[in-house]
């Protein structure tokens, strides 16, 4: 079996569940640190010849992150595509499944149980919070209606301030983010690198937490360990 992965996610669930049968992943794809196989581009735009070139039997893709005409090229090509879709933690649980059996796991992987049980009852705190979330700055852009990321916060007792804006993406003016009523703003480090010294000048008076990226918005071994680490982030906020 040959697998190319072009997302992020898939890459390092797929590297740990079933050892060697990736051949090529996106420059994006950091995790697992010592995977060595082919990098064939970014998610946004794949070299779609190197990408056959590997002659995979199998490409793992999603539906946000690729692009459709570049997904096209290679079922032109001859290749199998298997294209996700995750917009909540059951979601992302189910799709797993799908991909790890179909890259040839013998079996469901431990790391998936865990993360499967660790969303089960998520501890939350008490009473719930409205949060602005940022993904970009320059211009200012936040998470909006039917995201991962936002489900994966309103488990946590978060509730994402613009989860029902028309756009799941959308721009919006700094101060109009100061100005929603949030009680909170949450700053991952990715896709915009959002540290301690970029990011909470901008929303005076309103706590900030700054969260690993990996855990709010990857689908893969991280899930097993989010619920904590980020709660426990979450309430730094406070301090």
């Amino acid at each position: 079996m040959r697998v190319v992965s072009l997302v992020p996610s898939l890459t390092e669930a797929v590297a740990v569940s079933v050892p060697g049968v990736l051949v090529g992943a996106t420059d994006w794809c950091s995790h697992p640190a010592d995977l060595d196989v082919a990098r064939i581009g970014g998610t946004k735009n794949p070299d779609v010849d190197a990408v056959v070139r590997l002659a995979p039997d199998l490409v793992v893709a999603n539906e946000e992150e690729n692009r459709e005409p570049d997904l096209a090229a290679l079922r032109e090509a001859g290749i199998e595509v298997l294209v996700t879709e995750v917009r909540d933690v059951p979601g992302a649980l189910r799709e797993l499944d799908r991909v790890l059996a179909a890259c040839g796991a013998r079996g469901r992987p431990r790391w998936l149980d865990a993360a499967e049980t660790a969303w089960a009852e998520p501890a939350a705190p008490d009473g719930r919070r409205t949060a602005i979330v940022p993904v970009w700055r320059r211009p200012w852009m936040v998470l909006g209606r039917d995201t991962f990321a936002g489900d994966v916060l309103a488990r946590l007792g978060v509730d994402n301030a613009y989860a029902h804006h028309a756009e799941r993406y959308p721009r919006v003016p700094v101060a109009e983010l100061t100005a929603s009523g949030a009680d909170l703003v949450v700053l991952p480090d990715e896709p915009y690198r959002f540290t301690a010294d970029d990011g909470p000048e901008a929303f005076p008076g309103l706590p900030c937490a700054l969260v690993d990226g990996r855990l709010l918005t990857w689908y893969g071994p991280s899930l097993a360990e989010a619920p904590a680490r980020l709660g426990a982030a979450l309430g730094l906020a406070d301090r």
